[in-house]
């Protein structure tokens, strides 16, 4: 059953957690619309890394609650798995299988019924039928990339939440990404969530950020409107008047 369109894709409150004497997520809340993208930006060891992993459920909160199209992540994460899937090129997938068999085990526990039919596409579109018999831990750092989209893809995920998904990427074959990431929420009406250091890539895929700082959100808004605010000429200025000021404009959460 759908989700009525004015029910968020997400929507996270107070959520927190914390490695002993760190507070990496302090009383985080938000809410991601259905159908944009919404950029997550940060610097190291601002909570964007530790958010994005509870979200998954592969991290537990302390304190908190998560809702994926309506279902509660701490209840329903049963039905909410098969609506997700994530994407990055620092988490490897297993270096002895192939691209196919990699791809062939997540369509499986995706329950795919036609996983061969669905690679096939996938490997015309991320431009991997030349090396889908290569065992995965023989391929360069840009087909990995490209194998890590193909994987979040695999489901077609209403939810996909994506963390620097062209790094390592030419600039050409980066921008070809970037298209092939807008044309896939336009054309399935997908959420997706971006944690990216690239700055010129957030202003062109992202119609709002949330800039966190020490486990919050320091400010948020639509790229230009964070620019105006804070009187930069590109993003990457607003980024690092919040990263290095003692704290954001705004504070919202």
């Amino acid at each position: 059953m759908l989700a009525p369109a004015e029910m968020p894709a997400l929507r996270v409150d107070g959520l927190g957690k914390r490695y002993g004497a760190v507070c990496a997520v302090d009383d985080l809340s938000f809410a991601l619309p259905q159908g944009v993208t919404m950029g997550l930006l940060g610097g190291n060891g601002a909570g964007k890394t530790t958010t994005i992993g509870m979200i998954l459920g592969l991290v537990t909160p302390d304190c908190g609650r998560i809702e994926v199209l309506g279902h509660d992540l701490g209840r329903a994460g049963r039905r909410i798995r098969p609506l997700i899937n994530f994407s990055s090129p620092y988490a490897d997938l297993p270096h002895r299988l192939t691209v196919r068999e990699n791809l062939t085990v997540f369509a499986r526990l995706y329950g795919l019924r036609r996983p061969a039919a669905r690679i096939a596409r996938l490997a015309r579109d991320l431009d991997l039928e030349g090396f889908l018999d290569r065992p995965s831990g023989r391929l360069s750092a840009g087909q990995k990339t490209r194998l890590a989209l193909a994987k979040a893809l695999i489901n077609e995920p209403r939810l996909l939440l994506l963390d620097e998904p062209t790094a390592s990427l030419d600039p050409d074959t980066a921008d070809w990404v970037r298209g092939l990431l807008e044309s896939y929420r336009r054309r399935t009406g997908a959420t997706l969530l971006l944690a990216s250091h690239n700055m010129a890539e957030v202003e062109r895929l992202c119609g709002e950020v949330l800039v966190m700082r020490q486990g919050r959100i320091a400010d948020r808004g639509p790229p230009q409107m964070l620019i105006s605010r804070y009187g930069r000429q590109t993003l990457e200025e607003v980024f690092l008047d919040i990263a290095r000021g003692p704290a954001g404009h705004g504070g919202a959460s």
